[in-house]
């Protein structure tokens, strides 16, 4: 008896060790399988946007043409609340602080993201310590009583062949979060599709909010790797474009970018 307790003793890590290695190898062979997004990724409308913070968009030059997910998209289907809420958000945007991009707009901004993909789950950063957890391990969303709003809302995601399919629900209103983002509900939801051609990354958005859109929004975006970073640095947001008189909007660009 004190031979086979033994044995058994000495076998059990070895068993153990066998099938931590089949694991190891399972997740490598499943990184085998998954696209490699490397670089940092600048949303392709506000490419070389100057220190002024003003992207130099220009629609339909040489072809090009650029959606967006900002309060100002001119392809959103707006109800009269969505009409309502975008009214108010810009009479009163001149002199909010931002406290950063917050989802969507982080997908749509100035700001490059970086983009790591593991079999478990994708994860998509700023350099404003904005970062975007999608869940790609099979799971679904958890109970809606077990959910609450937050700046990136819950996401979950599945790959369909090298296109990822992201779908995320209760997101906090994003306009509450910074002035430029839409002033959607938390009953909003997004489905976005990513995938990689050539040397641009594309995302299709189709959003749906009954509270402030008659129909889906579906938003085309496109991204395009910034030469000008080789890292991530994360830094501390401060939009304060208040004086300390009270005045608005104090934050001047350069003379050479006012375009007097």
């Amino acid at each position: 008896m004190r031979i086979a307790a033994a044995v058994l003793f000495a076998v059990a890590p070895m068993c153990a060790g066998q099938a931590a290695a089949q694991d190891q190898r399972a997740r490598a062979e499943a990184f085998e399988q998954l696209p490699y997004w490397p670089g940092y990724w600048v949303s392709e409308s506000a490419a070389n946007t100057p220190i002024s913070g003003i992207a130099l968009r220009t629609p339909g030059a040489g072809g090009a043409t650029f959606d967006s997910v900002a309060i100002w998209a001119s392809n959103a289907p707006w109800n009269e609340e969505g009409r309502r809420r975008v009214a108010e958000a810009m009479r009163t945007q001149g002199g909010r602080k931002g406290l950063g991009w917050g989802y969507p707009l982080m997908m749509n901004a100035a700001t490059p993201i970086q983009i790591l993909i593991t079999p478990e789950e994708v994860l998509i950063t700023n350099a404003y310590n904005e970062t975007r957890h999608i869940y790609t391990d099979g799971r679904g969303h958890p109970p809606l009583d077990d959910l609450w709003p937050a700046v990136t809302g819950n996401s979950i995601g599945h790959w369909d062949g090298d296109t990822l399919v992201i779908d995320t629900i209760m997101v906090t209103n994003p306009n509450l979060f910074f002035q430029g983002g839409p002033p959607l509900s938390e009953e909003a939801r997004y489905v976005e599709r990513i995938s990689l051609d050539r040397d641009k990354l594309y995302d299709e958005f189709t959003i749906e909010d009954p509270v402030t859109l008659s129909g889906p929004w579906v938003a085309k975006l496109s991204f395009i790797r910034d030469p000008g970073f080789d890292r991530m640095i994360q830094v501390d947001w401060n939009n304060d474009r208040t004086g300390t008189d009270g005045a608005e909007n104090t934050i001047e660009p350069p003379v050479d970018e006012r375009g007097e």
